[in-house]
Formats: C-alpha cells, structure tokens, sequence
C-alpha cells in the first residue's frame, strides 16, 4: 500500500474552499428556519483525519425536538393534501441543487467524515439518485380496486401518508441514509424530524439549505444536531411522542432493538437497516481475479466502514494460496493511505476513536487465538499527519470463535477462511445473528441458484462486490432488521393502506 506524502493539512483552511459559503450551516433547522438550541449550547465537529476542530454546531436537546415535531405536525396537515404531482416537482429541484452542488458537498464530507474526495462526490451522486427516484416513485403510490364479492358494493384500497417521521442516521454516509430515507417519506406525504450523527451533521445541514432552496415547505424538513450526550434524549424524544408516527434508523443492532422497544409503547411503524456481518465467497470454479478485484471495493470502501461490507472472507481450500498471494498484491498496488483531500488518496481514516479502538481489539484477540497478519495490521507511521488511521490489513488463520469471525468489524479487517465445501461454508456464513448482505463467485449455473437462495441474508451479490442503488430494496432478515428502502418498495414503508367498502 502507498501513502500520502502531504506534510500538512490544515482542515480550516481546506473548509474555506468551499464555494458556496451558504452550504456550512452550523446551526438546525426547524419550521423552515435556521435555529439556535434554546440552551445556547453547542459541540464541536472535527476532521478525523487531522483531528482538528472544523466548527461547532448547535446541540439540540429534547425540548428542541418537541419544537421540531410541532413544525413537522403543522406542516404534515398541508403537505399530505399536495398532489403527487407537486411533490414530485419539488424533490426533482431538490435533486437537481445536490447535483449542481456535488463539489462544495463532497468537499463538506470529506472535511467531517474522512471519505476521500472521489468517494464522496460518489456518495454526492448516489445520494441525489433517492431523491430523484422517489420524485419519480410519488407518482406511482398506487392503490388498488378489489372485486367485490356482493353486487351492491365497490372495494377500494387508497394509501395515505404516515405521519411525521422521525429519522435517525449514521455516520458512514452522511449524505445518502438521508436521502433515501427523507425522499421516501416527503414522496408519500410525510413530514420528516432528522437526527443526523453528531460526527457527521454538516453534510445534513447542507442538504436543509438546498431543500430550502427548492421551495420545499417550512416544517416538511427539519433537522436537530445533537451531541452525543444530547443524542438518548433526542432519540427518545423521536421514538416516544404521540406525534411521530413512524421511526426510520440505520445503525448498530443494539441500539436499533432498543428504539424498537421505544417505539412499541406508542405503536410506530419502524424501519431498522441495522449491522450486517457479510460473508464473501469464493468458491473453487470462481474466477479469483475478478474476486479479487471486486473484495478490495467490498472490504475496504470507505475504510471498510460500510454495512454490506465483506467481513468475512471464505475460499475454497483448492484456490485459497493463490487467492490470498493474488489479493493482498492488489491491495499494495491499489490503496493509497492519507487525507481524503490529497491528490490520489483511496483510503481514508476510521470516523470515530472508538472505532478504531474496536478494530485493534478484534485484532489482538485474532492474533492471540492463532491468527496470522499477512499485510499491515497498525496505525500507519508514514504519515504526516494526526487521525484515526488503520492500515488496510489482510489476516489467516483466523479462528471462527474470534469476536472478527462473529460481529460486525467496521473497520479495514479483512480475514479470508478456508473451507472445503458448499453445505460447510453456507452453514458458517448462516451462523451469525444478523442477515444483512451476502456476496459469492461461482461460474456454476446451479450453484447459483442454490447458495443465493440458502444464505440467510435480504441481499445477495452473485460475481459482483457492488449491491446497493436507487432502484433496488436494500435491507436484511434476522437481526439486520427490518422493511425496505429504495426502490419501488421504499415509499411503502411510509404510507398506510386505508381499505374503503362503498355500498351503491
């Protein structure tokens, strides 16, 4: 691997480069309005490449978030009665500033999250695509007509809007857990209260400012930064008040059971996109370049701080030398270490401390149960700057009994097991509690058909490391969660059905 030769990066200054100065908001916006917490408190946001202070931003608490909800609530009487028609109109706006913005937002989360520069701007574009595919998809909520089993009556099915909804994201994409949620729910009808990661809240901010822009109604988007003190009250406060009737989270298993259990006391709709533990398999008539090619994408994007990233990597025993020696020569060749910023930079830093603090403790305990490191497996010493940063690193040997084999890593870990046969590796890829995403490569027709339909996962890559865009349902079985988003059944997880008997 490479790494850059920067001396130095001043985040501030690289903030100043942003064109559009209006795009850095540091305050949330509420009924329309940009707007301080009522405690006058705020918390910093750094660059977890450098690990300076890029700004402060206001910290909403639970008595903001009431004030949020009461705008949404407002605003939902008026929005639902607007045609689909007009609800298009606007999220196509809406999408169209993001794209003609995709530099100064890239830029933005670069700074915030780490993700270097091109990635970004790809998250930029990815994230645009929910909203333009939801303004299209809000033409399209169709009911249905039932035939009437008496000759005196007509059945109809209409669907209707939700409610308010309250959405809590992620870090690991700033832009798109947003988008795809926030698209979905404004095409149903919905009004939305965001809770955007307190690592990450600029990117959500500047998608408040563009929405403004495009004339989307005061109160139909609100967005309440909160520290991660604030951030039990906050979550609370979306998942308990009478007034939200639909809770939308991504993230960890944990914390997706427990706003489950708060939602339950007032009967919410949820959607849960929670932790996956993906295997990636190679079976032994695959073709292990392109394998390969395709696990350096699945593993290591965004520092491997992805969801349906591979976290368990299987070969089979005829081909696991030759895949091992083939993998880790493209990784010294591809991954270029440093700021997301710097000129030719792949990899970038982990988010967060803890983070990085998780990944070192699944890599002792590999190492110390027999594990052995083929490629990096430290902080980087060759470069000039601060960070989170992790080597890319690539192990054997791992026991399956190491925390790496059985939870969710995030982290640039890559283990590759060896196993012997198709029943032997489905039923260790099956083993874990969460069923998010799956990946496989095999040239056999049959087999196919018969791994993809037994893994227990909600998405399956067959010859391809690449799952998720705007036209496909992403979300898993198991433990990873439950409903959809994306695609044709995204905006269903946001609309009830409301069945009518006429009698003539």
């Amino acid at each position: 691997m490479q790494f850059s030769k920067v001396v130095q990066v001043n985040s501030m200054d690289e903030l100043a480069k942003i064109q559009d100065k209006s795009l850095v908001r540091s305050q949330a916006y509420v009924d329309g309005q940009w707007v301080d917490a009522k405690s006058g408190k705020t918390f910093k946001v750094q660059d977890p490449a450098t690990l300076q202070t890029i700004g402060n931003v206001s910290d909403m608490d639970a008595t903001d978030v009431q004030q949020a909800i009461d705008a949404a609530s407002h605003a939902f009487a008026s929005w639902k009665t607007t045609t689909a028609k007009q609800r298009s109109v606007l999220l196509r706006k809406w999408y169209e500033l993001i794209i003609a913005n995709n530099k100064d937002l890239a830029r933005l989360m670069t700074l915030e999250g780490g993700k270097p520069l091109a990635e970004a701007a790809g998250e930029v574009t990815y994230g645009a695509s929910f909203i333009e595919w939801f303004g299209e998809e809000a033409k399209r909520a169709y009911g249905d007509v039932v035939p009437s089993p008496m000759a005196n009556t007509r059945m109809v099915v209409m669907k209707q809007p939700v409610g308010v909804v309250g959405i809590i994201t992620p870090y690991n994409f700033p832009n798109a857990m947003i988008t795809r949620k926030v698209g979905a729910a404004l095409a149903a009808g919905c009004t939305v209260v965001v809770r955007p990661a307190h690592e990450t809240p600029y990117s959500a901010l500047a998608l408040c400012e563009l929405a403004h822009r495009a004339g989307i109604p005061r109160g139909v988007i609100n967005v309440v930064p909160c520290s991660a003190e604030n951030t039990p009250d906050v979550g609370r406060e979306l998942t308990t008040n009478l007034a939200i009737r639909k809770v939308s989270f991504t993230g960890s298993t944990a914390v997706g059971k427990m706003l489950s259990g708060q939602a339950a006391g007032t009967m919410k709709k949820v959607s849960m996109e929670l932790g996956g533990n993906a295997p990636f398999i190679v079976f032994e008539d695959a073709d292990i370049n392109a394998a390969a090619e395709q696990l350096i994408g699945c593993k290591f994007r965004n520092s491997g701080q992805t969801c349906v990233c591979a976290n368990r990597v299987y070969v089979h025993e005829s081909i696991y030398d030759k895949f091992v020696a083939i993998f880790t020569d493209l990784v010294k060749q591809r991954l270029h270490v440093g700021h997301g910023l710097a000129e030719g930079v792949n990899f970038g830093p982990l988010i967060t401390e803890r983070g990085l603090r998780k990944i070192e403790d699944q890599l002792k305990r590999a190492v110390d149960a027999g594990a052995r490191i083929v490629l990096g497996g430290k902080r980087p010493e060759n470069l000039s700057i601060d960070g989170y940063f992790f080597e890319p690193t690539v192990l054997v040997d791992v026991s399956d009994d190491v925390p790496m084999s059985c939870e969710e890593t995030f982290g640039p870990l890559c283990p590759i097991f060896k196993f012997s046969s198709e029943e032997e590796v489905i039923s260790r890829a099956n083993s874990v509690p969460v069923g998010l995403a799956g990946y496989f490569f095999s040239r056999d027709i049959g087999r196919v058909f018969r791994v993809a339909e037994a893994l227990e996962v909600g998405m399956v890559g067959v010859n391809t490391g690449v799952l998720s865009t705007e036209v496909s349902p992403f979300g898993g079985v198991k433990e990873s969660g439950v409903g959809r988003e994306g695609s044709r059944y995204g905006i269903d997880e946001y609309l009830n059905i409301k069945y009518l008997n006429i009698s003539l």
